[in-house]
């Protein structure tokens, strides 16, 4: 049953794909685990903006970071041992990185020099992280996903906050991946991969977690909802990867746009970026494509404030 007719679709065109140079198809231990043993030659994920308008990106099975100018051009800034995913830029310039294998890392974009900066919940390890937001108070929340699914519902969020303390605010979610963080409303939106949906948890009330919802349900498909994004007045942006699409939802859950992709139907993760932030840039990750599509509200800011 739909409760709502087909919202309008919306195509994309290509901004700039992974040059040939930096693709080597070969095996890895990430896509044995996660691609079916494809040989492949990146998965690009985490995209992000500094203040100069340059585009972050990760490649998780060959642990590199990658910076793309507003000309479309690509840097390798970092590579290392890991398996990173989820890219936020913190306020004082410094990178934080979501890295399956390793936790946290942060990354100083002018040395390229990256190191761990949470590796263990308390002295037990993370069954995998994937994605992080910050919020307005340099809170950072994250999720744990692991191989997590409906077969075991186990993964994670958690909230690091200013200070350092680390809590973990629900360990039930069947695959927590994005992340988004609205200040006006005061909650987080979690995409559950597995589920086809996207969980609501309420914040202001303390320590307290409650009634944690169904935002938003979707259909299904091959993969699920990825990254997220949010728009300034708070429309949420879903990448359904595995399905080719990104999907525009209200403030209220209901459907608005489908974002559809002129690549592959990989669709990983999206951020906001352009002189106005009204221009939407999403990783498609089977063709090693950054995608694009203008919006007509500017994407939320991303920032900590401390």
């Amino acid at each position: 049953m739909s409760f709502f007719p087909a919202p309008q679709i919306v195509e994309t065109t290509v901004f700039t794909r992974l040059p040939e140079h930096f693709r080597k198809p070969r095996r890895t231990a990430w896509a044995d685990g996660n691609r079916q043993g494809q040989l492949i030659d990146s998965f690009l994920e985490g995209p992000s903006f500094d203040r100069d308008g340059n585009l972050y990106v990760t490649d998780i099975p060959y642990g590199r970071i990658f910076r793309i100018s507003p000309a479309g051009e690509w840097t390798l800034v970092c590579e290392y041992d890991g398996w990173p995913n989820g890219l936020k830029i913190h306020r004082d310039g410094r990178i934080f990185i979501t890295d399956y294998k390793r936790g946290i890392m942060v990354l100083d974009a002018a040395t390229g020099h990256i190191q761990p900066f949470l590796e263990s919940a308390g002295s037990e390890g993370f069954k995998g992280v994937n994605d992080l937001v910050f919020a307005p108070n340099g809170d950072m929340y994250f999720t744990d996903q692991g191989q997590t699914g409906l077969q075991d519902p186990t993964g994670r969020v958690y909230k690091l906050d200013a200070t350092g303390n680390l809590t973990c605010l629900l360990n039930t979610v069947p695959s927590p991946n994005g992340i988004v963080y609205d200040p006006k409303l005061n909650h987080l939106l979690i995409a559950v991969t597995r589920a086809q949906q996207i969980w609501r948890i309420p914040l202001g009330n303390g320590s307290i977690i409650s009634k944690v919802g169904v935002f938003a349900q979707l259909h299904g498909g091959l993969g699920g909802p990825d990254g997220l994004a949010l728009d300034a007045e708070s429309n949420l942006y879903i990448a359904h990867t595995g399905f080719g699409s990104v999907w525009r939802l209200s403030r209220v859950g209901e459907p608005l746009q489908r974002i559809v992709s002129c690549e592959g139907i990989s669709n990983t993760n999206l951020a906001f970026g352009g002189a106005d932030g009204k221009t939407l840039f999403i990783t498609e990750s089977h063709t090693g494509s950054i995608l694009q599509v203008r919006t007509p509200v500017p994407g939320l800011a991303m920032y900590s404030h401390s």
